[in-house]
């Protein structure tokens, strides 16, 4: 659920510009419609697919899209929209060279009709070149992280486990998110963006559930935040038939527990829902189902990310049955609305939040706040949140039955992974890693710390990694094998790299590469998915094994760790 949606469909566009321009620029745009209505019918389209990561006065996380249209042939512009992954595999120079840019690719739109490329088209064709005014009194770093990545020596050997069905004809095929176990059964389950549940029996996939069944206001869009989130099951799911999810629906679709101010647009809402099965031991779900929260979003980026039970948790310790919930910033700093992240702790957005879905003392009396929550007693703060100052945190995970590590994805140069502690803040959005951030300048920029950084109370990144390397954390877990024991393995999200850290090992942990090996021969996820976006993951299996899938094509494989 990332961060290359929409936008990077013109997004990889603009580096024409910069580079690309073709010698007879001045003729382009005048095939374009200037029907009032269609242009209208293109904002409305733009506001919601790719406001989160464009814009018109500068380069966000996709380019500055001001002039695209008379740098660039229209029917090129329609062509990149409704492929740029054909358009790379074409070998066309202006897709490559913005991959190269951008060090991600956008999915492909082919779902949406002429009619609505064109009209998103002469909405963009409204806005002339403009250029971002300059900020003189900070000084941005070129190059955050100079070090380079280098290899372990070690491999990720890595099993081929099964294929999900495809949910798309077209790549991604399917968009797989997240492979959890059920420990009391020992069942595996994974689900997809566009709405199922599947159980993964012997390498073959079943569905277990389908919330396009279920949840008429469910929506689910290629490359965006948006579809079948995550999933969590009770502890005691073999008794109390327990499980959670967290989907997107509509706008409006019902009132928000968590409300953005009157005057901010709502583009999407996210929702946790708590499912009751009759049978637990069923191959597929039947049973009663009711909401626990639901909340607001300004654009279709960072939403609702991992939801999540403490698997080291016992039973009478403050955290057993408490579920975690991952919530991005949901691209308010993107689309011009940075309070909306740095609430310092008054609001949800951008925060991981800790409640008791059995209690009710909460404020639509739907689920609990843990008396042990860092705010339980405020006033002032959201006493659901266990911390905050995240832009998109991704996954979590429990380094041990206390510590949590959170990844969190940047914006156009740091990535993130953190210890998290209760009612610590991040930084985001006045940091990016461990560097200063501007909400309200540069996006693409960061710079040094102020020389009073230690006044702020932030808490930084374990380790981190600037976008020389990849534009996007996979968040993963720390291994229990004999091989990597202790270690943490995660990865790069579109160009599948496979990273190894240890944290424990020293107060300044490197992060080194893992080469890959399927049946004795060295290979890339490049290879594997034939695609130019791989759209990494990790899971974990019952057996505390580590399992790699990719969106792209469906398949799953488990690490050797003998």
């Amino acid at each position: 659920m990332w961060k290359y949606n929409f936008f990077l469909k013109i997004s990889l566009v603009i580096i024409l510009i910069n580079g690309c321009k073709p010698k007879e620029s001045g003729g382009f745009g005048r095939d374009i419609s200037k029907d009032p209505e269609i242009i209208d019918n293109g904002r409305v389209i733009f506001e919601e697919l790719c406001s989160s990561c464009h814009n018109f006065k500068q380069d966000a996380i996709g380019p500055n899209l001001s002039g695209l249209t008379r740098a660039l042939p229209t029917n090129w512009i329609k062509e990149f929209i409704k492929s740029p992954i054909g358009m790379i595999d074409l070998k066309d120079k202006r897709a490559v060279a913005l991959k190269e840019k951008y060090k991600a690719v956008m999915p492909n739109f082919q779902h949406l009709s002429e009619a609505d490329i064109e009209a998103v088209i002469a909405y963009i064709n409204t806005y002339g070149k403009t250029h971002p005014k300059k900020e003189t009194d900070l000084i941005a770093i070129e190059d955050p992280i100079p070090e380079k990545i280098s290899f372990s020596g070690e491999t990720a050997k890595l099993e081929y486990i099964g294929q999900i069905p495809a949910s798309s004809t077209t790549q991604p095929y399917t968009r797989i998110n997240k492979l959890a176990c059920e420990k009391n059964f020992g069942r595996i389950f994974v689900n997809d963006l566009r709405g199922s549940l599947y159980e993964l029996r012997q390498g073959k996939a079943n569905i277990y559930l389908d919330l396009n069944k279920t949840h008429p206001n469910f929506i689910d869009r290629n490359g965006m935040a948006t579809g079948f989130g995550s999933f969590a099951f009770h502890p005691e799911f073999n008794k109390n038939g327990l499980f959670y999810t967290s989907h997107t629906e509509v706008a409006g679709s019902k009132q928000a527990d968590f409300k953005l101010p009157d005057s901010v647009k709502v583009v999407m809402q996210g929702v946790v829902t708590e499912w009751k099965a009759k049978d637990p031991g069923s191959l597929s779900f039947s049973g009663q189902t009711r909401e626990l929260v639901r909340f607001d979003f300004i654009a279709i980026s960072h939403g609702l990310q991992e939801i999540s039970f403490n698997p080291n948790a016992n039973k009478g310790d403050m955290d057993y049955g408490k579920l975690y919930i991952s919530l991005g910033d949901g691209g308010a700093v993107q689309v011009g609305y940075p309070k909306i992240a740095d609430h310092h702790g008054t609001d949800v957005w951008g925060s991981i939040l800790r409640i008791d879905p059995m209690g009710d003392n909460s404020a639509n009396n739907k689920y609990g706040i843990p008396k042990d929550n860092p705010f339980a007693d405020s006033i002032s703060k959201r006493k659901e949140i266990w911390a905050y100052g995240f832009r998109n945190p991704n996954r979590i995970t429990w380094i041990d039955s206390n510590r949590i590590l959170a990844s969190d994805i940047g914006q156009a140069n740091i990535e993130e992974l953190n210890i998290v502690e209760p009612g610590n803040f991040y930084g985001w959005p006045i940091r990016e890693g461990k560097f200063l951030f501007n909400p309200n300048g540069n996006f693409n920029s960061v710079y040094t710390l102020p020389d009073n950084d230690h006044e702020g109370l932030f808490t930084y990144p374990v380790v981190q990694y600037d976008h020389d390397e990849g534009p996007a954390i996979s968040g993963g877990f720390i291994a229990k094998g004999k091989l990597y024991r202790g270690k943490y393995i995660f990865g790069d999200i579109p160009t599948g790299r496979i990273f190894i850290s240890d944290l424990e090992g020293t107060d300044h942990p490197k992060i080194e590469e893992l080469k890959i090996v399927i049946d004795n021969k060295e290979t890339n996820f490049y290879e594997l998915t034939k695609s130019s976006r791989v759209d990494l993951k990790f899971g974990r299996g019952c057996g505390g094994d580590i399992y790699i899938f990719t969106k792209a094509d469906g398949k799953i494989y488990r690490l050797q760790e003998l």
